[in-house]
């Protein structure tokens, strides 16, 4: 049986703790790339409204939007020349859409009046 003395416990445990470390910053630097390159933007969609959980992104990029029917009738998501299909109640999809440059995009359902019964709204890339 090998004994450890305390000299030998505090060795182990500094290596534990700054392997521990290097671990995390290694995952935090990996995490921030991550976070700097895609958004997603959660879409809840119904008669007749649209709620986005962010209207804003700091800089242009690709966005994942994740269009869901919460109402009662169909209706799609359409946003910088992209759409999702016009999708029943409770149905959910994704839209990817790349913004190239700063400014304001209107996004809007395109089915049949929806849009001027309020189904719209300006995402913001600043």
């Amino acid at each position: 049986m090998r004994r450890f003395t305390i000299r030998s416990l505090s060795v182990l445990g500094a290596v534990a703790i700054a392997s521990l470390t290097l671990v995390q910053l290694g995952s935090a630097s990996s995490d921030g790339q991550m976070a700097a390159t895609a958004t997603t933007v959660t879409v809840r969609g119904g008669e007749f409204f649209f709620k986005l959980s962010t209207k804003s992104i700091a800089s242009p990029r690709k966005v994942t939007f994740v269009f869901k029917n919460v109402g009662h009738v169909a209706h799609d998501f359409k946003i910088n020349g992209r759409k999702t299909p016009v999708m029943g109640p409770g149905k959910t999809s994704r839209l990817i859409v790349t913004f190239k440059k700063k400014g304001k995009y209107t996004y809007l359902c395109t089915v049949d009046s929806h849009a001027s019964l309020g189904m719209k709204g300006t995402f913001t890339v600043r």
